[in-house]
């Protein structure tokens, strides 16, 4: 507002008021004029059939009862017992009171018609009695309706319509409304400016807010605890902490209500030790007693800082206070043992609850799924005695988190079939589930249920419908959604989807073109979701100097506090070759989850430096945060790259999981632990291993095996592992590939055809193998024989004599990784030009003299490129940074980290 509210102003026709700022798209305030009377529509259809049966008294407990439902209502109350009709009026209070109570629109809508039909509209009690009721039933037009009527609304009238407005989410009209009641000459009152505040909270309206204050001070009200706590509700929403808490310091009076507005504030704002400060203070400076609302929050402190002993302080506290048995601190209990607890702890509260709702089952369901045991999860939902599409879709969350990704399809379209609520939340899940498993045609269908489902078309229902098109390969139709994108919605998010899908999809130079026209048109808003997004982009593509860049905005924008953009930051610098980065940036964060340490132990791994990343679990496990089953996997991992062999350790490690950690080894945990003993050349304990596996193993848990065959030559238990993977239904693109490429090795060529017929008729698709270099700020990748580069023939030429060289010195090509059945001379041909040949070529043409190369590979390297690798450092005196699906090879003077075993 252009001009400070005055308390006796007459304000300009609503017509005239100018915009909001939050909402300057909207269109300037249009309510209708005031009317004489009481509007009849409303009550019209109950008018005729009105009795007097509704003019009898109520009991005498449900009269008493029904009048404390509007006790905290600002009414004027009713006339003086001597005044005509005081009966009548009596018991039409009693009935609206009643109608709210029993949630009855009719009961309401009769005693509107008998107001009507009696003549009482003249006395303002009832007609705000009928306001506040039509607004406690939800009937906001009719009690707006009743308002507009009135001859003399005062200062409750307008008061009340303006607080259900904004209730309702209608909070331009509650500020018009106001606007009417300051123009009118009503003084507002405590109630009214609670009420303002209200709309603005829900509107976001920051200066709205301090004109609200500032006429909140001349009128003296400041002095109301009541109304400085909704200025302080005001200014957190706002994201304006400080005005917040220098309102508290100076408020003469506070409640509990001001302690808990200022450390929900101070938790939001990521201040947590100030927060817990204040909880301590609370008690010694006004002597108040914690309820279940400060518990609430400072548990949600403790989730956010991963602090467990904190937590089980606040849940010892609650113990001491008698408030553990609250149903809404129960519930915060679980959700707090969910994220740093076991499911032993989560367990524990719930046998102990004695009351339980939707919220605590929903919660139940969520801890299952987040402890990775689905199947309790089901059985949890089967049970429960009341379903919502919050536990639903809660279960429709877990399923797709532990990649039961057609699970998640067959619930949704039994939700479909039974006519069942679906939010965008419910569509947003499926089209991820639907993206995860990668399935084309499915993915159509699915767009076009939704398209024809309609209503619930948005911004988040589209993005995560283009992100279901990125992941299933559909980059064509993703475009075409991204161009259609409507102007009025947010494309931060979906510039995000896009960029993301690119890298996702080996496009890398459309993924930093994109980028790059976002950040000029000012498209792409880079907070923490987009910075986190672009990040992981950085490190997929190798673009250390672009993640550089982003890192500085981030410590600009002060968005390095959020753990999620700080934990993508070691992640990106780990995989663009810079783990002193990694572990810098790890030692300066303000706080750490068990992501940030998961992060820090991955980027040991993928240098194959697994001595560190045990170094780390150590640290991890000194720090009191609990570990999750990647952590797990990943510890297991780091035992494939110590300097010595320990197995033995690995072993007992392994051992232990379900007994120290509280979980069941996954397919993911023993395809990790057969690759350190196939490894290490535990060929044996390895197969021994699988075969006493609780479950069917997976594909990958004999590929595991298999690598372990090819490192140390091991044709006889190599054949055992191909029968098993050749019995095996492949269930996705890299198994059909294995086993093609298995026969191809084998000169069964018909069979592999087959197979590779079999991959097309179901829409899989071999990944390509595809290399790139970064040079110039530009990616520069090669495919396979790639001849599209505007320097093709010297890049060739340089190859051939790189090539010539590498022989010399004692390169021999392996023929054996070509796979058609072609002869010998075109074997040749095609082994000399793969991408990470060419891609060696090229980087040493373009680099100055010492300069590394570094190169990005999409898929494993093969066995002939990475000997030709090490001749190549070895010729040119070059050190050659190759980063593959299985980590980092430092290749300098003939010899690569890995010492040959990856």
């Amino acid at each position: 507002m252009a001009a400070l509210i005055q308390p006796s102003a007459t304000l300009p026709s609503p017509s005239l008021l100018p915009k909001l700022s939050s909402s300057s798209s909207s269109p300037s305030f249009s309510l209708p004029l005031p009317k004489p009377r009481l509007l009849q529509s409303a009550a019209a259809d109950t008018a005729a059939s009105a009795s007097t049966q509704f003019l009898l008294p109520l009991p005498q407990p449900c009269r008493s009862e029904s009048r404390r439902l509007f006790a905290s209502e600002p009414f004027d109350g009713p006339p003086p017992p001597d005044a005509a009709g005081s009966s009548l009026t009596d018991d039409c209070f009693d009935l609206l009171r009643f109608s709210v109570r029993c949630g009855d629109v009719d009961l309401a809508k009769a005693v509107h018609a008998v107001v009507l039909r009696q003549e009482l509209e003249e006395n303002p009690s009832l007609g705000n009695a009928l306001i506040v009721a039509y607004l406690k039933l939800g009937r906001t037009s009719d009690a707006y309706s009743v308002f507009d009527g009135l001859p003399h609304p005062n200062v409750v009238s307008y008061t009340a319509v303006v607080s259900g407005l904004a209730k309702a989410d209608r909070g331009l009209e509650a500020v018009e409304v106001f606007f009417r009641l300051m123009g009118s000459g009503i003084h507002p009152n405590e109630y009214s400016f609670v009420a303002i505040l209200t709309a603005c909270i829900r509107l976001t309206e920051l200066e709205l807010g301090l004109q609200v204050h500032a006429l909140v001070a001349k009128t003296g009200y400041l002095e109301s605890t009541f109304v400085s706590n909704a200025l302080m509700g005001m200014y957190n929403k706002c994201e304006c902490l400080d005005s917040a808490l220098e309102l508290f310091d100076e408020m003469p009076r506070r409640d509990v209500a001001s302690w808990n507005t200022v450390v929900s504030g101070l938790v939001k704002g990521q201040m947590y030790e100030r927060a817990f400060e204040s909880f301590r203070q609370m008690d010694q400076i006004d002597g108040f007693r914690v309820d279940y609302m400060m518990l609430s929050v400072l548990l949600t402190a403790c989730i956010d800082t991963s602090s467990l002993i904190r937590g089980k302080e606040i849940h010892a506290h609650a113990i001491r206070i008698g408030m553990e048995t609250d149903l809404s601190v129960s519930n915060a209990l679980i959700g707090f043992y969910i994220k740093c607890g076991n499911i032993d702890n989560v367990e524990a509260l719930f046998e102990k609850m004695v009351t339980r709702d939707v919220i605590t089952w929903t919660e139940m369901i969520r801890a299952y799924a987040e402890f990775g045991l689905i199947d309790m999860a089901l059985e949890m939902f089967h049970i429960m005695p009341e379903k919502n599409c919050v536990s639903r879709n809660a279960l429709l969350a877990g399923l797709c988190k532990n990649g039961k990704a057609s699970e998640v399809l067959d619930l949704f379209i039994s939700m479909v079939e039974d006519g069942l609520e679906l939010t965008d939340y419910t569509l947003t899940t499926v089209a991820k589930a639907c993206g995860l498993l990668g399935a084309g045609k499915l993915s159509e269908q699915l767009q076009g249920f939704i398209i024809k489902f309609g209503p619930l078309a948005n911004a988040c229902v589209e993005a995560a419908l283009l992100d279901m098109c990125t992941h299933c390969g559909r980059m064509v139709d993703a475009g075409k959604m991204f161009k259609r994108w409507p102007f009025e919605w947010d494309s931060s998010i979906i510039c995000t989807s896009m960029i993301c899908g690119y890298a996702r999809n080996g496009l890398p130079d459309e993924a930093i073109l994109l980028f790059c026209r976002c950040k000029v048109e000012g498209s792409i808003i880079l907070d923490e979701v987009a910075s986190t997004s672009i990040l992981g982009v950085c490190g997929t593509l190798g673009s250390d100097k672009m993640g550089e860049q982003i890192h500085c905005h981030v410590l600009k924008s002060g968005l390095f506090s959020d753990l999620e953009v700080s934990n993508s930051l070691i992640s990106m610098y780990s995989k663009c070759w810079n783990m002193d980065a990694a572990k810098k940036v790890f030692n300066i964060m303000p706080a750490h989850d068990v992501v940030s340490w998961n992060g820090l132990i991955a980027g040991f791994i993928i240098h194959r430096r697994g001595d560190d990343a045990l170094s780390v679990w150590s640290n991890l496990h000194d720090a009191g945060i609990k570990p999750d089953k990647i952590s797990i996997l990943l510890v297991i991992s780091a035992y494939k790259y110590t300097k010595m062999c320990l197995v033995d350790e690995c072993c007992r490690f392994f051992s232990s999981i379900q007994t120290e950690f509280d979980m069941e080894p996954s397919q993911e945990h023993y395809t990790s632990f057969v690759g350190v003993l196939g490894f290490w050349g535990f060929l044996e304990l390895a197969e021994k291993t699988i075969s006493n596996m609780p479950f069917e193993p997976e594909a990958s848990v004999w590929r595991a095996l298999l690598d372990g065959c090819r490192i140390h030559s091991n044709a006889i238990l190599g054949k055992r592992v191909i029968k098993h993977l050749l019995l095996m239904e492949p269930r996705d693109p890299s198994t059909y590939v294995l086993v093609a490429n298995l026969y191809s090795a084998s000169g069964r060529w018909h069979c592999s055809e087959t197979v590779r017929k079999e991959m097309r008729v179901k829409g899989f698709q071999k990944q390509p193998s595809r290399s790139w270099v970064i040079h110039q700020d530009k990616i520069i990748s090669f495919y396979t024989r790639d001849k599209s580069h505007s320097q093709a023939k010297d890049i060739y030429s340089g190859l051939e004599i790189l090539i010539s060289e590498c022989q010399k010195a004692g390169y021999v090509p392996d023929t054996s990784f070509v796979l058609q059945e072609v002869g010998e001379h075109q074997k040749m041909d095609f082994l000399f030009y793969h991408s990470a040949k060419l891609a060696a070529a090229f980087g040493l043409l373009m680099n100055r003299p010492g300069k590394p190369i570094k190169i990005v590979k999409n898929i494993s390297v093969c066995g002939d490129c990475h000997q030709f690798l090490k001749y190549t450092s070895a010729i040119t005196n070059r050190q050659i940074l190759l980063r593959d699906a299985s980590g980092f090879h430092y290749f300098s003077s003939g010899r690569c980290s890995c010492n040959d075993r990856w």
